[in-house]
Protein backbone atom coordinates (compact mmCIF):
# COMPACT_ATOMS: atom_id res chain seq x y z
CA UNK A 1 0.00 0.00 0.00
CA UNK A 2 1.08 3.72 -0.60
CA UNK A 3 0.46 6.52 1.63
CA UNK A 4 -0.42 9.92 1.13
CA UNK A 5 0.42 13.15 3.55
CA UNK A 6 -3.11 15.07 4.12
CA UNK A 7 -2.12 18.72 4.32
CA UNK A 8 -4.36 21.36 5.04
CA UNK A 9 -6.35 23.42 7.77
CA UNK A 10 -7.56 21.51 10.57
CA UNK A 11 -8.49 24.09 13.63
CA UNK A 12 -12.75 23.56 13.63
CA UNK A 13 -15.18 20.88 12.90
CA UNK A 14 -15.63 22.60 9.39
CA UNK A 15 -12.19 21.99 8.36
CA UNK A 16 -11.62 18.98 10.07
CA UNK A 17 -14.60 17.32 7.66
CA UNK A 18 -12.59 18.66 4.55
CA UNK A 19 -9.71 16.65 5.53
CA UNK A 20 -11.47 13.64 6.83
CA UNK A 21 -13.76 13.69 2.98
CA UNK A 22 -10.03 14.11 1.18
CA UNK A 23 -8.57 10.97 2.98
CA UNK A 24 -11.70 9.16 2.66
CA UNK A 25 -11.88 9.39 -0.81
CA UNK A 26 -8.08 8.08 -1.08
CA UNK A 27 -8.51 5.26 1.27
CA UNK A 28 -11.35 4.19 -1.04
CA UNK A 29 -9.68 4.55 -3.74
CA UNK A 30 -6.93 1.88 -2.14
CA UNK A 31 -4.21 4.37 -0.81
CA UNK A 32 -3.41 4.17 3.08
CA UNK A 33 -3.42 8.14 4.52
CA UNK A 34 -1.87 9.87 7.23
CA UNK A 35 -3.66 13.11 8.49
CA UNK A 36 -2.04 15.29 11.39
CA UNK A 37 -5.22 15.58 13.31
CA UNK A 38 -6.46 12.19 13.29
CA UNK A 39 -3.03 9.74 13.24
CA UNK A 40 -0.03 12.45 14.79
CA UNK A 41 0.77 14.28 17.81
CA UNK A 42 -1.32 17.00 17.13
CA UNK A 43 -4.37 14.73 17.84
CA UNK A 44 -3.43 14.72 21.82
CA UNK A 45 -2.67 18.13 22.04
CA UNK A 46 -4.78 20.47 19.67
CA UNK A 47 -7.62 19.68 22.56
CA UNK A 48 -5.37 22.06 24.63
CA UNK A 49 -5.05 25.19 22.25
CA UNK A 50 -6.58 28.14 23.78
CA UNK A 51 -5.91 26.47 27.41
CA UNK A 52 -3.51 27.76 29.79
CA UNK A 53 -1.90 23.55 29.35
CA UNK A 54 -1.12 25.15 25.43
CA UNK A 55 1.99 27.42 26.66
CA UNK A 56 3.43 24.33 28.79
CA UNK A 57 2.63 20.89 28.40
CA UNK A 58 4.19 19.07 31.14
CA UNK A 59 6.98 22.07 30.98
CA UNK A 60 8.01 20.92 27.34
CA UNK A 61 6.26 22.95 24.97
CA UNK A 62 9.59 23.43 22.80
CA UNK A 63 10.18 19.71 22.47
CA UNK A 64 6.66 18.88 22.00
CA UNK A 65 6.56 21.43 18.97
CA UNK A 66 9.98 19.87 18.03
CA UNK A 67 8.45 16.47 18.56
CA UNK A 68 5.17 17.18 15.94
CA UNK A 69 7.86 18.86 13.87
CA UNK A 70 10.04 15.84 13.64
CA UNK A 71 6.94 12.98 13.24
CA UNK A 72 5.49 15.33 10.29
CA UNK A 73 8.71 15.40 8.75
CA UNK A 74 9.42 11.77 8.92
CA UNK A 75 6.15 10.84 7.54
CA UNK A 76 6.61 13.70 4.47
CA UNK A 77 10.18 12.83 4.15
CA UNK A 78 10.33 8.95 4.38
CA UNK A 79 6.70 6.70 5.26
CA UNK A 80 4.34 8.37 2.72
CA UNK A 81 4.88 8.55 -1.04
CA UNK A 82 2.68 11.24 -2.12
CA UNK A 83 1.62 15.12 -0.92
CA UNK A 84 -2.20 16.48 -1.01
CA UNK A 85 -2.07 19.96 0.10
CA UNK A 86 -5.80 21.48 0.76
CA UNK A 87 -5.95 24.82 -0.31
CA UNK A 88 -9.10 26.13 0.76
CA UNK A 89 -9.91 29.07 3.06
CA UNK A 90 -9.29 32.32 3.23
CA UNK A 91 -5.36 32.11 3.10
CA UNK A 92 -3.46 28.71 2.93
CA UNK A 93 -2.89 27.61 6.33
CA UNK A 94 0.65 28.52 7.15
CA UNK A 95 1.55 24.66 8.58
CA UNK A 96 0.64 23.56 5.27
CA UNK A 97 2.13 25.36 2.98
CA UNK A 98 5.48 24.84 5.15
CA UNK A 99 4.62 20.75 4.75
CA UNK A 100 4.21 21.16 1.32
CA UNK A 101 8.05 23.22 0.79
CA UNK A 102 9.00 19.75 2.66
CA UNK A 103 7.28 17.60 0.08
CA UNK A 104 8.57 19.52 -2.42
CA UNK A 105 12.68 19.47 -1.39
CA UNK A 106 12.00 15.68 -0.77
CA UNK A 107 10.78 15.10 -4.48
CA UNK A 108 7.53 13.72 -3.52
CA UNK A 109 4.38 13.79 -5.97
CA UNK A 110 2.24 16.83 -4.82
CA UNK A 111 -0.92 17.35 -6.04
CA UNK A 112 -3.01 20.50 -4.80
CA UNK A 113 -6.74 20.15 -4.10
CA UNK A 114 -8.29 23.28 -4.45
CA UNK A 115 -12.32 24.54 -4.38
CA UNK A 116 -12.38 27.84 -2.83
CA UNK A 117 -13.07 30.82 -5.29
CA UNK A 118 -10.70 33.47 -3.00
CA UNK A 119 -7.42 33.88 -3.62
CA UNK A 120 -4.91 36.37 -3.31
CA UNK A 121 -4.26 38.39 -6.03
CA UNK A 122 -7.84 38.58 -7.51
CA UNK A 123 -8.37 35.26 -8.69
CA UNK A 124 -4.81 34.00 -8.75
CA UNK A 125 -2.85 32.15 -6.08
CA UNK A 126 0.40 32.59 -4.88
CA UNK A 127 2.80 31.42 -7.57
CA UNK A 128 5.11 30.35 -4.88
CA UNK A 129 2.76 27.65 -3.70
CA UNK A 130 0.85 26.48 -6.55
CA UNK A 131 4.47 25.85 -8.46
CA UNK A 132 5.05 23.27 -5.77
CA UNK A 133 2.57 20.92 -7.27
CA UNK A 134 3.41 18.55 -9.79
CA UNK A 135 0.69 18.95 -12.36
CA UNK A 136 -2.15 21.50 -12.10
CA UNK A 137 -4.25 21.70 -8.92
CA UNK A 138 -7.68 19.85 -9.22
CA UNK A 139 -10.65 21.09 -7.50
CA UNK A 140 -12.76 17.85 -7.22
CA UNK A 141 -11.95 15.43 -4.58
CA UNK A 142 -12.87 12.64 -6.44
CA UNK A 143 -9.67 12.97 -8.74
CA UNK A 144 -7.46 13.36 -6.01
CA UNK A 145 -6.51 9.52 -6.80
CA UNK A 146 -6.14 9.56 -10.54
CA UNK A 147 -4.20 13.11 -9.90
CA UNK A 148 -1.49 12.03 -7.67
CA UNK A 149 -1.17 8.81 -10.50
CA UNK A 150 -0.45 11.69 -12.86
CA UNK A 151 1.77 13.35 -10.55
CA UNK A 152 3.69 10.18 -9.86
CA UNK A 153 4.52 9.71 -13.51
CA UNK A 154 5.93 13.02 -14.04
CA UNK A 155 7.92 12.61 -11.19
CA UNK A 156 12.36 11.46 -11.94
CA UNK A 157 13.59 11.09 -8.29
CA UNK A 158 17.13 11.18 -7.22
CA UNK A 159 19.66 12.15 -5.13
CA UNK A 160 20.00 11.97 -1.25
CA UNK A 161 18.50 14.41 2.03
CA UNK A 162 20.93 16.40 3.88
CA UNK A 163 22.21 15.19 7.02
CA UNK A 164 20.01 17.63 9.63
CA UNK A 165 16.96 16.75 7.22
CA UNK A 166 17.63 12.95 7.90
CA UNK A 167 18.11 13.53 11.30
CA UNK A 168 14.98 15.30 11.77
CA UNK A 169 12.98 12.24 10.03
CA UNK A 170 14.72 9.28 11.75
CA UNK A 171 13.67 11.56 15.64
CA UNK A 172 10.22 10.97 13.85
CA UNK A 173 10.31 7.66 13.04
CA UNK A 174 11.47 7.24 16.32
CA UNK A 175 7.94 9.00 17.64
CA UNK A 176 5.80 7.31 14.95
CA UNK A 177 6.54 3.73 16.52
CA UNK A 178 5.99 4.85 19.96
CA UNK A 179 2.79 6.53 18.90
CA UNK A 180 2.01 3.39 17.12
CA UNK A 181 1.60 1.50 20.47
CA UNK A 182 -1.65 3.16 21.52
CA UNK A 183 -4.86 2.55 20.77
CA UNK A 184 -6.53 4.58 18.13
CA UNK A 185 -9.37 6.18 20.52
CA UNK A 186 -9.25 7.63 23.96
CA UNK A 187 -6.12 6.02 25.49
CA UNK A 188 -5.89 5.54 29.17
CA UNK A 189 -4.23 8.99 31.00
CA UNK A 190 -1.60 6.91 31.70
CA UNK A 191 -0.37 5.45 28.36
CA UNK A 192 -0.56 9.70 27.78
CA UNK A 193 1.45 10.29 30.08
CA UNK A 194 4.43 7.49 29.24
CA UNK A 195 3.45 8.63 25.60
CA UNK A 196 4.81 12.19 26.74
CA UNK A 197 7.69 11.19 28.40
CA UNK A 198 8.67 8.98 25.63
CA UNK A 199 8.93 11.57 23.31
CA UNK A 200 10.46 14.03 25.49
CA UNK A 201 13.49 11.40 26.24
CA UNK A 202 13.74 10.89 22.10
CA UNK A 203 13.56 14.84 21.59
CA UNK A 204 16.23 15.04 24.44
CA UNK A 205 18.48 12.97 22.86
CA UNK A 206 18.09 14.81 19.17
CA UNK A 207 17.52 18.38 19.59
CA UNK A 208 20.00 19.65 22.45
Amino acid sequence: MKYVYCSGPLFCPEEIAGMTAIATVLEQAGFGTFVPHRDGLERFVMSLVNTPLNNNILGARDKINAAIFALDCFQIIKRCDYFVLNMNGRVPDEGAVSEAGIAFAAGKPLVIYKNDRRSVFGGVDNSMITGLSTIKPVSTIQKLPEALQRAECKMNISGTLPDNVQRIARTGEKIWHVLKLLPDRNPPKKDLEDLINNVLDICEQTFV
